[in-house]
């Protein structure tokens, strides 16, 4: 039978057999806010006549700039299943970049917590698309914004139910842009089909195997794309979801998956570093309920994973994937031929970033094109295609010659090799590879070895100008409190693992490393900072 593959799919099977399934949010207050898919639903259906309402009509978007809550979630359903689409923005952008993306998906109403009400008041004059601001709290703050109203004022009144439109699943239900860390961000939408056949695949066994009986708690954000996935794939499952907020510190965290007894959960790695020193200086915090902690956005150090099997006996998996696959393309799952092997083989497969999950192709191709072979060395760029992988940026037909090829597939611009097992190991950004004499450096792999060494807390690594290598790598480093470490020590420490000519040339001793807006060391940042500094042949 031909069925449509739409999102109110999703939300009608959680409230047919999970109707009183809760759904628990962490308020600015620290209150928790406690309701069901049942209780949910007739919000869905509100706000849908809300939006007819304001006389928007199919196809046209709303933003959201909202933090990890109920409402927010609620936002991920009515206007994609009334026919609109929504634009998750993402609040940490540059003022220029938010005001881009803003007239570029050409947002008529904006959806914002109060938390983020100034940042939206200082944009609100280069905002000409919008024609609503509402703010997503019980009453208006004072501000400037014009016109706003109150999100339960513009619920209040309106029927539970609502007649969901037949729509083409082929149909855009959401947008979000790419951080735009080399030029303006590109805008990626999102099908209904596409974020079906994502849900189905995130309760694979194979890959985050979300199941109705997970108690699921994603900190990744909810702007980042689709929050990882796991609000659609949690609801489609009917798992009970702990969202947290504005509430993102590491306390904050682990109290909160101790208290609703979270299994499942996923952020990057740095949300994982600091509530592990959370938990040794608070013992009395118990995260025995978690299954498995998801890692995104960069690789985790094998240190972390270490950590985390040794002291809380729960599993890290490393994920990869990008904001144009929906996000996730690969996970670290240990295959059957694995689970026997000696644990210093599977850590090493699990520090990659995994195989391709049910749905998806990868391919690594060389800078001629070729298919580079198996044998996890050899590097080339990751190519992928899956149903849920987009095959165009929003109005950026440049773009769209440069990373799609003509089979298919999505040019990632990430380096990575392949092994005979099929996993994949992301090893840099074709940005950020160092370029030594002719061969390839990961600063990735440099970096993870790095913040293995018990005196470094963070460490980031990229290419400085040489006169005879043309570039050669420098780390950036934050050392642990009450530690001291020379580059010797640090040399000695890499030199266990990597050849002498990959150890870098200067290691830079600072108080905090820049992070771009979705968490990630900013290594442009750190790029133009060190612009003018040339290291001299050896």
């Amino acid at each position: 039978m031909d069925v449509q593959l739409t999102l109110d799919q999703l939300l009608a099977r959680a409230v047919d057999l999970f109707p009183e399934r809760e759904i628990v949010t962490k308020t600015p207050g620290g209150d928790l806010h406690r309701y069901t898919y049942a209780e949910m639903a007739s919000r869905v259906a509100q706000l849908a006549h809300a939006l007819d309402d304001l006389g928007l009509e199919a196809g046209d978007r709303v933003a959201t700039v909202a933090a990890n809550n109920y409402r927010h979630l609620e936002l991920y359903f009515a206007p994609a299943c009334s026919g609109r689409s929504m634009h998750m923005c993402n609040m940490r952008l540059p003022d220029d970049h938010f005001q881009y993306i803003v007239a570029d998906a050409d947002d008529r109403v904006l959806f914002v917590d109060p938390a983020f009400v100034e940042t939206v008041e200082a944009n609100a004059d280069e905002l000409d698309s919008v024609e609503q601001y509402v703010v997503l709290a019980d009453e208006v703050p004072e501000t400037s914004l014009e016109p706003v109203v109150a999100y339960e004022d513009l619920l209040d009144g309106h029927p539970t139910s609502y007649d969901w439109p037949d729509l083409d699943e082929e149909a855009e239900c959401g947008m979000c842009y790419t951080s735009g860390t080399t030029g303006k961000p590109k805008g990626v939408a999102y099908s209904h089909r596409g974020i079906y056949l994502h849900s189905l695949m995130s309760g694979h066994t194979d890959a985050n195997g979300i199941g109705e009986s997970d108690v699921v708690l994603p900190v990744v954000p909810m702007f980042h794309a689709n929050g990882w996935g796991i609000p659609y794939a949690a609801t489609f499952v009917g798992a009970k979801q702990v969202l947290p907020g504005v509430h993102t510190d590491p306390g904050s965290v682990a109290d909160l998956i101790d208290a609703e007894g979270v299994t499942m959960s996923a952020a990057v790695p740095t949300i994982w570093l600091e509530m592990a020193n959370y938990l040794d200086e608070n013992p009395d915090v118990d995260i025995s309920n978690i299954d498995r902690l998801t890692v995104g956005g960069s690789a985790p150090p094998e240190s972390l994973i270490r950590r985390y099997d040794e002291e809380f006996d729960a599993p890290i998996l490393q994920g990869w994937g990008m904001t144009e696959t929906s996000p996730l393309g690969t996970l670290s799952v240990l295959r059957e031929e694995l689970r026997d092997a000696d644990p210093e083989t599977q850590y090493r497969y699990r520090a990659k970033a995994g195989m391709p999950v049910p749905g998806v192709q990868i391919r690594v191709r060389d800078e001629d094109g070729g298919e580079v072979p198996r044998d996890g060395e050899t590097m080339g760029e990751l190519q992928i295609r899956a149903p849920w992988v987009v095959d165009e940026y929003h109005q950026r037909p440049e773009a769209n010659r440069e990373s799609f090829t003509a089979d298919g597939f999505l040019r990632t611009g990430d380096i990575a090799t392949m092994d005979e097992q099929g996993y994949v190991d992301v090893v840099d950004r074709t940005k950020d590879v160092i370029k030594s004499g002719g061969e390839w450096i990961s600063s990735v792999d440099l970096e993870n070895e790095l913040m293995a060494h018990e005196s470094v807390a963070e460490a980031t690594v990229i290419a400085i100008d040489h006169e005879k290598w043309q570039e050669r790598p420098m780390a950036c480093l934050v050392v642990r409190e009450g530690h001291e470490v020379s580059s010797e020590d640090l040399n000695d420490h890499l030199a266990e693992r990597f050849p002498s000519w990959w150890l870098p040339d200067a290691y830079e001793i600072r108080e905090a490393i820049p992070r771009t807006s979705t968490g990630k060391f900013d290594k442009m940042a750190l790029r133009q900072e060190y612009d003018d500094v040339r290291l001299g042949p050896e």
